[in-house]
């Protein structure tokens, strides 16, 4: 046989007949014939390979079970395609040299990335070394500076908001307070603080509690609060790792949840959402699906790059499932309200 009839069978490509098929891997099993991955990754210029990189210290990423759906999700669809994920964590500012050295070393095919500051250097990076990258979640941009045309997958973190606080004003709560997210990190701290806002535009300063989306910053947070506003009778909380620190110190502090203060997070993580007392009321968000969706976006840009059939600000999603049809730079997917016992 041909060498390109035994590399179409070992490739799993089709246009072989099925003897011919079964004849190569009846001798591919008695040669004990493994292909040379390095041989491939010459002529393929492919690593089978992405990495994964995250702007916080580890340790805090893996207490929160946010990251690891995302990153369950993530994993499903690189496995689907073949490759692996190499996770890259920057958590000093001296170590984006290094970081920056191994993208640009040909080690990976592509670049997923999360919990970018306004001012991180990464993005930049990125564009320098022309490496494919999806963001999770919208990139923040510094006032006064313009968005700059990054793919990204994100919620409807405003929409979801504004459906959390006017379901709490239809309850007839009148002082609805919010914890908000850390306004220099997140993008989505921005997006359902403003969500909060398109409802409350009135609602005074004293109302806004900032924290840092671990439950130890919903402790402080939701203590704040109540020292300084000890009427409240509901709050908005960005997020329900901070959600479960504020209904503790509610417990704490002999309020009863929903009669005196009604609580609703954002997330609808269900280690979390499903296990509080009582129950969260919270805005549900796809996380699994989101890390699905990047990694299908990704290689939709590896596959340009690789091809060069389009340009780097648009892309054919057609083949890859992602459900949308035509050229796609960035996904925000919808969002809901869960209602349960807490609101």
């Amino acid at each position: 046989m041909s060498k390109s009839t035994v590399s179409r069978v070992i490739n799993g490509e089709g246009k072989v007949r099925a003897e011919v098929v079964e004849r190569v891997r009846e001798v591919v099993a008695e040669l004990g014939y493994v292909p040379n991955s390095a041989a491939r990754q010459l002529v393929t210029r492919r690593n089978n390979a992405i990495a994964v990189v995250a702007s916080q210290p580890q340790n805090r990423l893996f207490i929160d079970p946010f990251f690891d759906i995302h990153l369950r999700g993530i994993r499903k669809e690189l496995v689907a395609h073949g490759a692996q994920p190499v996770l890259l964590f920057l958590e000093e500012p001296d170590e984006y040299p290094r970081v920056g050295d191994f993208l640009g070393g040909g080690h990976v095919d592509g670049a997923l990335l999360f919990s970018l500051r306004a001012d991180d250097p990464l993005p930049g990076m990125i564009e320098r070394l022309g490496l494919p990258a999806v963001f999770g979640g919208r990139p923040l941009v510094r006032r006064g500076e313009t968005a700059r045309d990054h793919v990204y997958v994100d919620a409807d973190n405003r929409g979801g908001a504004r459906a959390a606080v006017r379901h709490l004003v239809g309850l007839g709560r009148e002082h609805i307070a919010t914890i908000a997210g850390p306004y220099d990190q997140e993008a989505s701290a921005v997006d359902r603080l403003d969500g909060y806002r398109d409802v409350l535009g009135d609602a005074p300063p004293h109302l806004v509690e900032r924290a840092d989306y671990t439950r130890q910053g919903g402790v402080d947070a939701m203590g704040a609060l109540l020292d300084r506003c000890p009427g409240l009778d509901a709050v908005f909380v960005a997020s329900d790792l901070m959600a479960s620190g504020a209904l503790q110190v509610l417990r704490e502090r002999g309020r009863r949840v929903p009669d005196d203060v009604a609580v609703v997070g954002f997330d609808d993580l269900a280690p979390i959402a499903e296990h509080t007392d009582p129950r969260l009321t919270t805005v549900h968000q796809d996380i699994e699906g989101m890390g699905r969706l990047m990694a299908r976006l990704l290689f939709s840009r590896t596959e340009e790059a690789e091809t060069g059939a389009m340009g780097s600000g648009a892309m054919g999603t057609g083949a890859m499932g992602t459900g949308v049809s035509g050229p796609l730079s960035s996904v925000v997917t919808p969002t809901r309200l869960v209602v349960r016992e807490s609101a």
